[in-house]
């Protein structure tokens, strides 16, 4: 399957939320209790979210039809949940699929197009986290060739830290 990532703008940022919202909510019905935060997020998280789209960092993954089937947040630097980093390294966040598309092997699609730019791009390592709490998530991201090299406490959750060497 063709991915196709279309830069969203702030004209975006509730179709954003919502994408968020759909999440949390299909995530709560498997009794996982990750991103829920997002069902009524806090200012601190709508801001995160603006300050990504005005940094160009926010993308709709879409298909070969221009439907959109999800989203995902790509950055050069995350200090944030990484530090100060003097790699090259790709951080990826907020990596949805809309449950309609789920099963699919978007998400491996996503990682995989990301990290083949990056390679191009004489990138280092793609780093992400994922939520302690979701354990289903940690394995995937594992299974895709991710380590853990790490946790970092934020005040909403327990983050497991995941990198891939793609030198």
């Amino acid at each position: 399957m063709d991915l196709i990532f279309e830069q969203i703008h702030i004209k975006d940022i509730e179709a954003v939320l919502k994408l968020f919202k759909e999440a949390a909510e299909k995530i709560s019905k498997k009794k996982i209790d990750h991103w829920q935060y997002w069902t009524n997020p806090p200012i601190e998280k709508i801001k995160w979210v603006e300050a990504g789209i005005k940094n160009g960092e926010f993308y709709f993954i879409k298909n070969k039809d221009a439907v959109t089937i999800g989203m995902v947040r790509v950055l050069d630097e995350d200090e944030l949940y990484w530090g100060k980093k003097d790699d090259l390294s790709k951080y990826i966040h907020s990596l949805v699929v809309i449950e309609t598309f789920e099963g699919q092997g978007i998400g491996k699609l996503v990682l995989q197009k990301i990290e083949n730019e990056a390679k191009n791009n004489g990138f280092d390592y793609l780093r992400l986290d994922a939520d302690s709490k979701n354990p289903k998530l940690c394995k995937y991201y594992e299974n895709q060739g991710f380590e853990k090299v790490g946790v970092k406490e934020l005040p909403l959750s327990i983050y497991n830290l995941y990198q891939k060497e793609i030198r």
